[in-house]
Formats: C-alpha cells, structure tokens, sequence
C-alpha cells in the first residue's frame, strides 16, 4: 500500500488490525504520540485529508492513497506554521507532551469555532498547564520576552526545547528507533490477594514470536522498595520484582518477552495460573482491626496491618481543649486520584557496543533508579548508564521505580534490547496513586478565635506496599499544623496496608490531604464562633517571628527565608470582594458562595537530598551546563540556564545544558518534593560562581590586576578600557594549561518555605448538585520569579489538579479491589471546559535561602484548591462536605428532601 506522509510517498503493509499512530510511528514519525489508545485524550491527533483525526482511533489500512498530516509535516519549509509559533510565543505546554496533538486540533480550526474552545477542545487533554497557557496560544497572545544579557533572571524566556516540542521532534522516553528490539509485556493479578501456586508457560512459549517467560522463579529474591529516596531506610523494603504472592488487582505476576508488543500479549493471555485466594481486605481500618488478614509476614505481626506509625505532641492538647470557648471536632476524607501524566511509564533497556547496560526511561529519579538496578542485579555501578531525554510529566508518579527493572532482567538475559510501555489502563491498575487519608482533626479556641488546642489524627491507606507510606504521613503532619499558631498541637498518624493498588507520590506529597481536613476545620470553628474565615486565619496563621513547629519538639532546619502568607490573604480578599469572575447563573436553585484556605510547605522533604551542577566555557565564548536534574515540565532546564546566565552576565540562549544522565551529569537526588529550584538550582547559583571567578581570577592573573577590577560581560571580561574576548580568554588559559570549568554541590539544609492562598466562588444547583467555579483567585508567595511565565503555568497547572480532585476524578473500585473506571474518558481529568482562568498574585518578596531568592513554586498551590471549594460550598449550602471529590451525586445526596407539596 502507499501512503502520503507529511508530503512524502510511503509504501509499507499495515498489520492486521494496526491503528494508524502506531503505523506512523512505525515509519518515524515520532510527534505522533500515544496517551490512551482510545481515542481520549488527543495526544495523536494528526490530519487525513487536511481533517483532524485522533489516529489511535482510525485503522492504518483506511489511510491508504490519502493525505496524512503529522505535527513534523504541519509547516511550509524551514519556518513554523503560525499556530505552531504562537505555541512557542505562548509557551503553551509544559512537559509538551499533548503539544503536537493540540497544535494540529487548533490548526484546522476556522474563526467561529477558535471562538467555543471548551467545545472544539474537549477532544485534547493537558495535565499539565491548566489549558489558559494554550488558551493565549489561540487568540494569538504572545508571553515570552526577548532574551537579554544580564537581564535573564526574573524574564520570561522560552523553553531551550520549545522549537522540538511544536515542530514535534523533542524526544520523548520512546521516540527512538532501536534495531533487533523485544517487547515486553505482563500478566497483571485478577485477584486482591492470592499465593501462586503454579504458572505454567508451555501455551505462551509456543506462541509465534514469544521469546521468554519470566516469573518469580527467574528474578534475584532481594527485597527493595520502589519509592526512589536519597535514604532508602525511609522506605519498606517489602517488594519483589516479581512475587509468589500477589496483594492488589494489577499486581505484576509474569513477563512475557516477544519480537511483537502483539506476540507479548498473546502471551501472557496463554499463561495458565493457578491461585490459592486469599482473604483481602481493603478498608485501612478494617485492616487495622485484631482479625483483619495479615499482608506482610516480615516482622511486622506485632502491629498486624500498620505500616509504621508517626505521632507527636507540642504543649498540651487536653490542656488547651479546657482552656477552649468553643471546641470543633469532624472527620474529613480524601480520596485516591491518578497522576494521570499524558506519557505512561516506560522503559528501553540494550547492552551497548561498549559492553555496558543502558536504560532510557522515563523516570524524576534517574540516579536513585541507578542505585537500585546495581543492588538488585549485581551490577558494578560503571557497568549502567540511566538517563532520561525529555519525560511526558510526572507528578511524583514517576517517583518510582516500576518499569526500568524487567527490562534490564530481560536484556541482562536475552542479550537484545527490551522496551516495555505502559497502556493506560495499566498506569490506573498497576502504578501508583495519592493516598487516601481520613482525617479526624478537633480544634479549640477561644471566644475571640485565638486557637487553644489542634489534635489531628490521620489514617493512611498505603496500599498493597509501603513505599511512599511513611513519607507522606509525615508530610501531612508537618506543615498543616505548621501553618498555624498555637501553643497546644497534638498529631497521631497511621499508614496501613490494604489490598489495594499503592500509594506514592503525588503533588503535595500528603500535606494536600490534611491541609484539606485543617482548612476545612478552621472554617467550621470559625463559623460556630461567628467569625469571618480571613479573620480567623490573621489571628492564627504563622507570622514571620514564630518557631515554625509541627508536633516534634525536635529542632528544625526549617526556617523563614521569606514570608508573604500576609500578602496573600490580602490579595486574595481584594480580588474577592471586586467582583470578578462570572454571574451565578439565574433561577432560585442556584445558590452562591465564597471560600477561602491557604498551605504553607517546606521546599523539600526532611530527609537529605543533594545535587550537583558543572560548568565549564566552551572555545567559542559560550557556557555548557551539567545538572541531574529532571525536566517533566517543571520547567528547570529553563530556570537553570537563566540562573547561570544571571551570574555570568550573559544570554541564557549562550548555555548549553544536559541534563538526568548518570553518564554526563553530577549526582541529583531527584527532581521532586519540591527541590528543582532549592537545590539544583543552587548547585546551578554554586558552580556558575565558582565559574565566574575562575575566570576573573585568571584574567587578572594574566594582567597582573585583581579580579574584584574586573567584571564578566556577555562575551568578553571588562575593567576599565581594557577589554578580552572570552575566545581570547579561553585560547590563552587553554595554551597555560588553566581550566575554565567548575563543579559545586548543593545540599536541603535549611528548607525555606512557600505559601499559598486560594479562594473560589462558585454556584451549586440544589436539584441536579452542579457545580460552577465562578472565580478562581490564586496568590503565592514563592520568592523571586526566576521565569514569571514558568511560575504562572506551573500554578495554573497546580490549581487545574486541585479542581479535578475536588470535582471530578475518583478511582472507582468494586467490592473485590479491581478498578472500574480505568480509562481516561470514565475517570474525568479537567478538559478545557471544566477549569476557569485563575487570576493569579504574588507576593513581593526574596527569599534569603533559594537561588537568587527564588523558592519552590509547583507543589504547594494544590494543597489549599479542594478545600478552598469545600468551605465555598459550605458558604453556599450552609452543608459541610467533608469527603472528596464532591460529584454532582454526592452533592444531591447532601441536600435536605424538598417539602412535599401541599
């Protein structure tokens, strides 16, 4: 068959049954990309005779002597076609994943219908940017500016990547052609809990194509966790790569390794199972109780079912509830949500020409995944090489390590290269998710709101396995009591084992979670003293003089570097009260409300966490930049250049940066917990000092000065008249022998703090329980803007997450543990309808701690969204809603039954 391609002719035979993306793909092009396979998302979209289509949908044979445009065929020429510049001018992506999916959806759109985006979206997903980002990109709003010397830092600048994400050819983890390459697929648990008894593999291994069958028996029995930590102690080592026992539905039982992904899943469909059912229970505190069956038989009998318990108290909690007015006390739930990030898991392992195992993956943690490999298999650290190129999101959900692991058990055994992809459904069933927290939280105050006592205590469904379990809960006992002042707190935590599929980590990192109780609770009590929520919250919020103190009497490194959480409220409040936004709508069963919560966060985990950075000038006067960082969409490979380029007195378009390679860049924790800008980029702000003065040191060496006369311009080193090309520079220090490079570290000590502050106006309908955000105000106190554009996307992305678990997405679950709504179109991430355009402020300060006064900023917006809208509900209905999401059935079910009619 022929085939007309992005201009060019090709003739190939389509399989059987194949889709169109992944024939495309086939053929090399790489900007078509794979998000669901279902025709969900639009992360495929790309043109059949100049007609937007999502190719995952259309069979490749029915192409056949039509016209198929790609996001890489989309422009005339050597130019970007208009609506693939205004992306770039916009920055209208973030981990850039969906990009080319949207470019070609809004490129077929004519005027009127570029006028009803919720519509003419609602077929292409972003998890990432909160849709407005690619709202300005349509009208044609332009948000970068120009890139200056000097002036980098606190501009906002382009993405270094951004010309690969719109013209689709930034490589994602599987955008690479690899000669001779194995599938590799799983057979997933049908069961909540079941020993295996016998996996017989004689059907799948006569399959044509199939290559091998691993199972429990072929994997090194070592104990690990797949939470990736600097200290691994903090993590349960109760998993193995592959188990005798299986604890949730979509545990992995086998691998079937195939010359076809078609072959692998006729493979592990032929696998023959037997299973001895075992009792499951799914409840963390039923499974707390004496007789709930026991999930790990590893010393932890004494406490049954309880992962690890965290608990601490400051003062006296039953000292401050005597002393109390009033006393609140209630129970709040929070639900499990899926990252739900565009590209899935996935891996690519080969032995390269140079002897060694490589793996490309798409991973936040490339170096803790490294460590984890050699302990497992054996491995002499020089002996692996991890990496990442550009990773499709992340979360926190590719805080783990879950797919790198078969694939380098399959190349260390075959000999040939592995890839393993997970499929959607796989990423709901097999991944990891936010843990589900109940939280009992009691509060007393005085008549006028001064808070006497806060008791909380928490119970944690860590899932199947522990993984994140300890780290969360002791995220959400730290900074939501943190946040508030007062004498008396008190914080009993519990993580438990269920079968369920597990926990990890997500945005927030726990704290989301009893922020949710917290600020909902304030409320509450400030209601029942009759006092306004902005109030209560000036009377009791931390103030930049306080001890900033959880439930741990223990010192602390966390400290203020900078304090705007005043600013914020403020803001908040004004933008409130001018009556933005929309009009709720007309008729008497909308009822109209306003809420308000606000978070703090330590940028960072308590545990250690380090970074390294290296630079070096280049014979052409330019920089090259090595950090191990992670770009996911997070933006750091942006913020890093500017960071350097502000010290160096340069472009940031002059610095060359790679980044997450174990081969070429210095040790990185890990891109998570808030760290990206506290600690790689102050291993960035470190060596582009250290690189600064080497080379005005070597300057004045060579004039016989001293280095404090000269300045680095952009370019050349000045002092007075004197002037030296840094050409000329690096041309004589070469020929001396000197060396224009550096290398500094960066370690979490002391963590500085963010804060943020949401308030939400919305409408509920009494009778069908609709939900309308009418205004969104968002203000944030993260220091210093290195890229103000950066900022604004990773907040609106952050509110956008905030809104969908508030509103829409929950994992469904049967009686058994297995998922009913793995899929994006039944599970409900926010489309381009569901998130309003959040004003956003900020507050004007510079934090003492960050890089150039820069603190973290993606994380900690989430924390204060859901309970912003539970408190602006509670506004409005008089009625607290107190579990999440808050779905239009739910809502109804709370309203009081209409009065008959008489």
């Amino acid at each position: 068959m022929s085939f007309t391609i992005d201009g060019r002719v090709v003739t190939a035979e389509p399989k059987p049954g194949q889709c169109l993306r992944t024939f495309l793909r086939e053929t090399g092009v790489f900007g078509v990309k794979k998000g669901c396979d279902a025709g969900d998302c639009g992360a495929c979209t790309v043109w059949l005779d100049g007609k937007p289509i999502h190719s995952c949908l259309m069979p490749a044979f029915r192409a056949k002597g039509r016209e198929v445009t790609t996001i890489q065929g989309l422009a005339d020429g050597d130019g970007l076609h208009p609506v693939q510049q205004a992306f770039h001018e916009a920055q209208a992506f973030q981990c850039g994943f969906c990009a080319a999916g949207m470019i070609m959806t809004v490129a077929a759109l004519d005027e009127e219908q570029r006028a009803d985006l919720p519509r003419y979206l609602k077929g292409n997903l972003c998890r990432c940017t909160g849709y407005r980002a690619i709202e300005d990109a349509v009208h044609g709003r332009r948000a970068t500016q120009d890139d200056v010397a000097g002036e980098a830092c606190g501009a906002s600048l382009a993405n270094p990547f951004s010309m690969g994400i719109v013209t689709g050819h930034a490589h994602y983890t599987m955008d690479v052609a690899v000669e001779n390459l194995l599938h590799l697929k799983v057979l997933r648990s049908p069961h909540a809990h079941a020993r295996i008894l016998s996996i017989r593999r004689d059907k799948a291994l006569a399959i044509p194509g199939v290559i091998e069958v691993f199972t429990f028996e072929d994997v090194p029995r070592k104990l690990y966790s797949t939470a990736t930590h600097e200290d691994h102690l903090v993590d349960p080592d109760d998993t193995y790569i592959l188990d005798n026992v299986a604890r949730f539905v979509g545990q992995r039982i086998a691998a079937v390794v195939a010359e076809t992904e078609a072959a692998a899943e006729a493979g592990c469909r032929a696998l023959e199972v037997e299973y001895e059912i075992l009792p499951a229970v799914f409840d963390p505190l039923a499974a707390m109780a004496d007789d709930a069956p026991i999930l790990h038989d590893k010393g932890n009998e004494a406490k049954g079912n309880i992962y690890v318990t965290i608990k601490g108290e400051v003062g006296s909690v039953e000292r401050g509830f005597e002393q109390a007015d009033m006393v609140h006390e209630h129970t709040y739930s929070t639900s499990r949500v899926q990252h739900a990030h565009l590209e899935t898991h996935g891996s690519i392992a080969w032995r390269g020409e140079d002897g060694r195992l490589h793996v490309r993956t798409s991973t936040q943690a490339p170096f803790i995944t490294h460590k984890k490999l050699c302990y497992l298999f054996g491995i002499f650290p020089h002996d692996l090489h991890v990496f990442t190129e550009r990773v499709g999101g992340g979360f926190g959900g590719k805080q783990e390590m879950i797919s790198e692991d078969l694939c380098l058990l399959a190349t260390m055994k075959l000999g040939r290269p592995v890839k393993w992809e997970f499929t959607r459904e796989e990423q709901f069933i097999g991944a990891t998710t936010r843990h589900q927290m109940t939280t009992r939280v009691k509060l007393g105050a005085k008549a006028d709101g001064t808070l006497t006592a806060l008791d909380i205590q928490v119970v944690s469904n860590t899932g199947a396995y522990g993984g994140h379990g300890g780290e969360t809960l002791g995220a959400a006992l730290g900074s939501p009591p943190a946040a508030y002042r007062c004498r008396n707190k008190k914080a009993v935590g519990h993580a438990v084992y269920t079968n369920m599929v597990p926990g990890g980590g997500f945005r927030g990192y726990g704290a989301s979670q009893t922020s949710f109780a917290i600020e909902c609770a304030i409320d509450d009590l400030a209601a029942k003293l009759g006092i306004d929520p902005f109030t209560m919250r000036r009377k009791n919020m931390i103030g930049p003089d306080d001890v900033i103190e959880s439930v741990w009497s223990d010192p602390t490194d966390v400290a203020f570097g900078s304090y705007g959480l005043d600013q914020c409220l403020d803001m908040v409040e004004s933008e409130l009260a001018g009556g933005g936004g929309w009009e709720k709508p007309e008729g008497d069963d909308w009822l109209e409300g306003t809420g308000i919560a606000f978070s703090m966060l330590e940028s960072g985990p308590p545990t250690e966490h380090r970074s390294g950075g290296q630079m070096s000038l280049r014979p052409d006067g330019s920089y090259h930049l090595a950090i191990g960082s992670t770009e996911m969409g997070n933006g750091s490979v942006t913020s890093h250049r500017q960071i350097a380029a502000a010290l160096l007195g340069t472009r940031a378009d002059n610095i060359a940066i790679i980044n997450a390679d174990t081969d070429l860049t210095p040790y990185d924790t890990g891109t998570f917990a808030s760290t990206g800008t506290v600690v790689a980029g102050q291993a960035v702000e470190l060596t582009a000092r250290a690189l600064r003065a080497s080379i005005l040191a070597y300057a004045a060496r060579r004039t016989h000065t001293a280095p404090e006369d000269w300045t680095l311009t952009d370019g050349a080193v000045e002092s007075g008249n004197t002037r030296i090309e840094l050409t000329e520079l690096y041309r004589l220090g070469t020929l001396a022998g000197h060396r224009f490079e550096a290398k500094r570290k960066a370690y979490l000590s002391p963590r500085t703090v963010a804060f943020n502050v949401q308030g939400i106006r919305l409408a509920v309908h009494r009778i069908t329980g609709e939900i309308r955000i009418l205004h969104s105000v968002h203000a944030a106190d993260i220091g210093r803007l290195i890229n103000p554009l950066q900022c604004r996307g990773q907040i609106e992305g952050a509110v956008a997450m905030g809104l969908g678990w508030a509103l829409t997405e929950h994992m469904v679950h049967d009686a058994n543990g297995r998922m009913l709504n793995p899929a994006l179109r039944n599970y409900h991430i926010p489309a381009f309808a569901d998130i309003p355009r959040t004003t956003l402020l900020f507050a004007d300060t510079y934090d003492t701690i960050g890089p150039l006064g820069a603190k973290a900023q993606g994380e900690c917006a989430i924390n204060c969204v859901a309970p912003a809208v539970s408190n602006a509900l509670r506004d409005a209905t008089g009625i607290r809603f107190d579990t999440l999401p808050f779905a239009p059935d739910r809502v109804f079910d709370k309203f009081p039954a209409p009065e008959p009619a008489s």
